[in-house]
């Protein structure tokens, strides 16, 4: 009995460092492949029919999983859509086979990706892997979905021949008017500016100001004029300076005439451009910036806008919090699609399929999605990859570990040979 159960732990131990020997090959094949776990065999001793004055080998047994949860390196790639977890968590994708199936999207895990448009401007790698994410409204903010089901994930689709324009909502204007200009003997000359904006299709306008003294000292009335509305105002006003000491040339106060009201608060007026709401900024109530009345000069400075006019889709971006953003050549970005990070309780008992891809399972424990750098999760990281978690040099060690276990068992079962062979030849 105890020679035979030698023999069966002798084989047991060959079979046990063979599997050792397959991940450790596997490990070393995918040495070079962005995003591979390392597979890992423990080995678990048995123990039967052990008593007193007696001992039966048992044997070994193994045991293979991977270990998920280890991480590679980042490396700095040059496409903006090549993603990476910053930590923990990983990218919801789905095959690509399965974007025409009407029983819905499988959606599996990826720890990073190179993902490119197709021809349908699917984001996509090489091995048909389909980036997921929740899609923004038009005016680039995401709407809230449920965090424990993949249901409101879809397909992040690119239209590369797209166009779109950026509406201005806020402008402030700072200019400086001459106090000469004000004064009751002066000529009472008018001074007109303009300032350009975006209308709602992306359609460059223009606001025409002209400021013309009243004839009181320190006070103005301004007229705002549309390009887009005739030649009819769209608002005027009183403006009134201040020109007392340490206070002189700020703007005092604010009448209307025709329009809205200013905004002490925020030192705006929402004008009515396009039948949307321009709030456009001249400065605080006695403060330095925005309209003043300072010495002889009429200056204006820069204006400072939001909008652009329509432009083409040039590229696409993801930032740490997985927003995906559009980007087109006017200058314009607006945020397409939100990719979560997906996290389980228990990376390594997700299951594993091809092409470094893992599916939830119960050992794996329920999912939850988050933002990228909330809660336990990393950030996302675009033009980056993550490398193998494979550490050749520790395969190679061992390799040659398991080459001479391999070895030794081998000579245990020549060896149990031998002996029955000896058992044997004592009968003869």
């Amino acid at each position: 009995m105890t020679i035979s159960s030698s023999l069966n732990a002798g084989v047991a131990g060959l079979n046990v460092n063979a599997s050792r020997l397959a991940t450790i090959s596997d490990n070393i094949a995918n040495s070079g492949t962005y995003g591979y776990k390392r597979a890992v065999a423990d080995f678990h001793s048995m123990v039967i029919n052990q008593g007193e004055g007696s001992y039966s080998a048992g044997g070994v047994r193994v045991t293979t999983h991977r270990m998920i949860d280890q991480r590679g390196t980042l490396i700095t790639t040059d496409n903006p859509t090549d993603l990476a977890v910053g930590g923990r968590g990983m990218l919801p994708v789905t095959p690509e086979t399965a974007l025409d199936d009407p029983g819905g999207l499988p959606i599996m895990l990826s720890t990073t990706g190179s993902f490119r448009p197709n021809a349908e401007g699917v984001l996509k790698t090489e091995t048909g892997l389909v980036l997921m994410g929740w899609p923004a409204n038009t005016d680039g903010t995401v709407p809230v979905f449920p965090r424990d089901t993949f249901d409101g994930l879809e397909p992040i689709r690119l239209s590369t021949n797209q166009f779109a324009g950026d509406p201005t909502t806020e402008m402030t204007f700072s200019v400086n008017l001459p106090a000469t200009y004000s004064d009751p003997s002066a000529s009472g000359e008018s001074l007109v500016t303009s300032a350009e904006y975006f209308d709602n299709m992306g359609t460059s306008e223009s606001l025409e100001m002209t400021f013309t003294p009243t004839g009181t000292s320190n006070e103005w009335t301004l007229s705002i004029r549309d390009s887009a509305a005739g030649t009819t105002p769209i608002a005027s006003y009183t403006l009134t300076f201040d020109n007392s000491r340490g206070n002189g040339g700020n703007l005092t106060s604010v009448a209307t005439i025709t329009g809205t009201d200013y905004i002490p608060a925020t030192g705006t007026l929402p004008l009515t451009v396009s039948g949307e709401t321009l709030n456009f900024n001249i400065g605080l109530l006695d403060s330095p910036g925005g309209f003043t009345q300072l010495s002889d000069t009429f200056a204006r400075a820069p204006v400072v806008k939001n909008g652009s006019p329509v432009g083409n889709l040039t590229t696409v971006e993801v930032d740490t919090n997985g927003l995906v953003h559009a980007i087109y050549d006017s200058g314009f970005t607006r945020t397409i699609y939100q990719v979560p990070v997906v996290d389980v309780p228990n990376p390594n008992g997700l299951i594993s399929l091809n092409n470094q891809a893992y599916q939830v399972s119960p050992e794996s424990g329920s999912f939850f999605l988050w933002n990228a750098g909330e809660g336990p999760t990393g950030e996302m990281i675009g033009f980056s990859r993550e490398e193998s978690a494979t550490d050749v040099a520790g395969e190679l060690t061992q390799l040659i570990q398991t080459q001479r276990a391999y070895s030794s068992n081998a000579k245990v079962i020549q060896t149990v040979d031998e002996m029955l062979q000896e058992t044997t030849n004592i009968k003869r």
